[in-house]
This record gives structure tokens, sequence and C-alpha cells, in this order.
């Protein structure tokens, strides 16, 4: 189909809408544009890996992302629940159906996001709560127990986190188990994590007298390591430049941006 398509649609057609919100009745769309930054992400895989093949071979090929279909590919739990079991997950909140404690739970100044499903992670998580007893309890003694007293288990958890901020949490569960605070962004810009990680780059503004941060780049090699140096150039900012490196002459260059052909600052 050639559907006209913004980020929305394509979540909402790619499976995510219908899996996320705290029920089907109130679909929410995931933050951020997904929709078209993971598409573009498919897009450079896709084109280097056309690249390669062309060095190899000598033959060009054209490289076809849809919106939609790189939403569907990272939609795991729509197709493999169906295929597997014939069952349309519907939104769980936070959870993943089967999965336990694995979600959000309320803490003394506000929510966190907590995981701990697996044996190893629970029993540590247990003792860090002083509730060692309940790696014995019954009710809790399998991941499959766990899920089915998810309910029961997160109350039992927030007796403990409710009376702690989530500052004195940080202390207490990072690095030990899976958690975070539900940050904002200016807590992301305060946290030195991304500082260190090189993640909140800051490039010059046009029209802006202070530099502003952008996205920076999560790969991180170690003999070719990536960085953003610059801002993203504006429509025709180096046409005359690029043109002028494979041999356009400057008049030339002049009457394609008369005729239209190209764009120019």
């Amino acid at each position: 189909m050639q559907w006209p398509s913004f980020d929305i649609v394509a979540q909402a057609m790619g499976g995510w809408m219908g899996i996320t919100g705290e029920d089907a009745d109130h679909p929410v769309k995931v933050g951020g544009g997904a929709g078209d930054t993971v598409a573009g992400l498919f897009a450079a895989f896709g084109t280097m890996a056309a690249l390669w093949h062309a060095r190899g071979t000598g033959v060009g090929q054209y490289v076809d992302v849809a919106m939609t279909d790189s939403i569907l590919a990272l939609s795991e739990m729509v197709v493999t629940q169906f295929s597997y079991r014939g069952v349309s997950p519907v939104p769980v909140g936070n959870s993943i159906p089967g999965v336990a404690p694995f979600g959000t739970v309320y803490v003394k100044d506000g929510v966190i996001a907590l995981a701990a499903p697996h044996d190893p992670q629970f029993h540590v998580l247990c003792r860090l709560i002083d509730m060692p007893e309940l790696i014995s309890d019954p009710r809790f003694g399998s991941e499959a127990l766990r899920w089915e007293n998810n309910v029961a288990l997160r109350a039992l958890i927030e007796i403990f986190t409710a009376t702690r901020t989530k500052l004195e949490l940080r202390e207490l569960f990072g690095g030990k188990v899976p958690f975070s605070p539900i940050y904002n962004a200016q807590e992301i810009f305060a946290d030195p994590h991304f500082a260190v990680r090189q993640m909140l780059p800051e490039v010059e503004h046009p029209g802006s007298q202070c530099a502003v941060a952008v996205p920076g780049v999560p790969v991180k090699l170690s003999q070719t390591p990536g960085k953003v140096r610059h801002r993203a150039p504006l429509l025709g900012e180096h046409t005359r430049e690029i043109l002028a490196d494979i041999g356009i002459s400057a008049a030339q260059v002049e009457q394609l941006i008369q005729a239209g052909a190209v764009s120019a600052q």
C-alpha cells in the first residue's frame, strides 16, 4: 500500500499502540518519533548493506524502508504471542505479561522503574529491601508464580519503596538490580552519565546566539569512534561547494539553481 504516514500512524499500524497504555480502551503512542527515527536507522543499515554488496559486485540497488514495517520489526511481543499462541497481546501498563517484578513502583517522592524477575535478581532485591522471607514464600517461588501473584508482590515491595526517596533508592539499588528513576529532561541533562558518554553534544544553531544540545551517538567504537561534530546543514547550504567539488563550473551551478533543479542558500 502507498499510504502517507506520520510517526503515530506507523506506531498504530505497526503494533506498538495496540500494546502500549494501561488498557485496550486507551492506546498510547511511545514518546518520541519512533516511527520516524527507527525507519531512519533501518534505512542506514540497509544503505550500508547495499554499499558492501556494491563494493564486492559493482551492482547497486534500491533501498526500500517503510515506517510501519520498521515498527513491526521491533514488535516481537505482537508477532511471537500471536504466532505461537494465537493471542493478540493487549496493553498492560508498564509490565510484561508473565514477568514480575517488572514495571513501575511508587516511592516516597514519585515513581521508579524496577525489574528483577529472574531468581538471582529477585533474591538480591529481597535482601536489599530487608524482606529475605519473600525468597521462600510459596507465592513467589518461581517466575511463573511471581507473575500469578504480581499484584501482591508489588504491594509488598512498595511497603519498602514508599518510605524511601528516589535518591535513596538509587544509592541502594544502583548497580545491583535493574533500576532507574523516571527521568525527565532536566534530570537527564543533570546526570553526569550522559556527559561522560557524550550523549548531549552541543552545536551552533542558525538564528540562535546559544549552542543547543542534540542527541549524541550511542554506538561507541574503540577504533573509529563517531561523534556529533556540527549541526545538520540547511537545505542547499553546501550546494555550490559540493557541485564545485565534482567539477561543475560556477556558471553551470547558477543555471541549475535558477532552473530550480537544485536548492542553494
